[in-house]
């Protein structure tokens, strides 16, 4: 029998069962780093999901959950969207990969530079971290020069993950602790350097001591962290200064902080960018878009794919953009994010928790302002550990992914939901210890330091 919304859980039998089989077939159990249970409330939390709709989705179990986290971000309309689904499904009727250019492939394009601030020419591809590396090759074409200055998280690629090689720790503030350099050549060592997100001087020390030797400065422009006032600005003309080019990572800020992106939120363009999650509704799509003399540079180097014009997920992109557009997504993002902000930051400031919502109200992280960060972690696994008793399904350390189907009836239950939760975190405090509270394991990190 399923259970209905708001029920308590206390079985989620099945999910073991199968993500233990997934453990002996899969390397890892998942193929998305945020997707294995650890990153969850272990033992509590649901693992494996049979189906979804709207801002829901049912476990193996029978288990009905809102979904706080959307696929990691990438549904920004609701699961089995009815226009997104319906122009895939005609795709497919007509056939999805073919053995010459698609009309569709153009249609989107062209509906990319008009959405797009910098967009004045387009390479499609299929995740983020590819799309990053995409980028990031064709930077190098352009200018000739091998080096990269990074702020923020690009995905798992060899140019990005040999950060690490340099110091284990470079990754740490932008992918997760101590990120293991297995695979990657060591001939990378030194060619992607991180820099200090809000710190100018910082990025210009990485700038004068590499001199004519950076392709480009890579960077996430806001996530939870915002940008000083200038900053960006500043970012694109110190970059140019040294003759190196500035991308944008907008997989994550995309259609979200506006239509058009974080440059356009901010009103700063960059020679390059790189989009998607939301762009196509979950499907896997994602665009590298940017100057017209920048981007034309790719067409004279290898940089090939037989599913990058897989129609049927060009089909989803064209129709989720156009319905973004239409019902103006966006804005209702921006408008339910400010509603479940201000009443989980009243909940919080009434039970006396020092936590809070860090970023803009359309993508936001919870915070514990506890000091300990063993403590933390383990206020961060109950508070999901609790919400999934609550039939809210979260990952540690994210707020809530809002999409177009969460409206104020799903957002008033989420917080409904979070006070409950964070009641018992509340008692976890007071006492000083999770124990007698935290049923589920700890969450730890997926790398250990002696991997490195």
């Amino acid at each position: 029998m399923r259970k209905k919304q708001g029920e308590k859980f206390s079985s989620i039998k099945k999910s073991l069962e199968i993500f233990k089989k997934a453990e002996e077939l899969i390397p890892g159990g998942t193929q998305l780093l945020s997707r294995r249970p650890r990153q969850a409330a272990y033992g509590v939390s649901p693992m494996v999901a049979e189906r979804a709709k709207g801002g829901y989705f049912w476990d193996v179990d029978g288990n009905k959950y809102i979904d706080t986290v959307m696929a990691v971000d990438s549904v920004i309309l609701g699961y089995c969207d009815p226009d997104v689904d319906k122009a895939v499904i005609e795709q497919i009727k007509k056939s999805t990969t073919f053995s010459l250019l698609h009309p569709i492939e153009v249609e989107l394009a062209e509906e990319i530079i008009r959405t797009i601030p910098c967009a004045e020419m387009v390479r499609f591809g299929k995740g983020g971290g590819e799309a990053d590396a995409v980028a990031i090759r064709i930077a190098r074409g352009f200018t000739g020069r091998d080096k990269v200055a990074f702020c923020g998280y690009h995905g798992w690629h060899d140019w990005y993950i040999s950060a690490n090689l340099e110091s284990s720790g470079n990754l740490n503030k932008y992918l997760l602790p101590n990120v293991p350099t297995k695979g990657v050549p060591k001939c990378l060592s030194g060619t992607a350097i991180p820099f200090e997100y809000n710190n100018l001087s910082s990025l210009k020390e990485v700038l004068e001591k590499n001199k004519e030797e950076v392709a480009c400065v890579i960077m996430e422009p806001s996530k939870t962290n915002l940008p000083v006032k200038n900053y960006l600005n500043d970012v694109k003309e110190l970059a140019h200064k040294y003759g190196a080019l500035l991308i944008f990572d907008e997989i994550n800020t995309g259609f979200r902080l506006a239509l058009g992106g974080a440059q356009e939120f901010y009103d700063v363009t960059p020679d390059m960018a790189v989009f998607g999650k939301a762009m196509a509704n979950g499907y896997p799509l994602t665009a590298v878009v940017g100057r017209r003399d920048v981007m034309e540079v790719s067409k004279d180097m290898f940089i090939s794919s037989t599913f990058w014009d897989d129609n049927s997920t060009i089909a989803a992109g064209l129709a989720c953009i156009r319905k973004i557009k239409r019902e103006k997504v966006t804005d209702h993002i921006w408008k339910m994010g400010g509603r479940y902000a201000k009443g989980w930051n009243e909940i919080v400031r009434k039970l006396g928790i020092k936590a809070e919502l860090k970023g803009f109200p359309c993508m936001t992280s919870i915070a514990f302002n506890y000091g300990n960060k063993s403590f933390v972690n383990q206020l961060n696994t109950l508070y999901c550990q609790e919400l999934a008793k609550e039939g809210v399904f979260g990952y540690i350390g994210y707020s809530f992914n809002i999409s177009f189907a969460h409206k104020e009836k799903e957002v008033d239950k989420v917080l409904e939901a979070a006070e409950r939760a964070l009641s018992v975190v509340k008692k976890a405090i007071d006492q000083g210890s999770v124990k007698g509270y935290l049923k589920a394991e700890e969450s730890k990190p997926l790398f250990d330091k002696r991997m490195v």
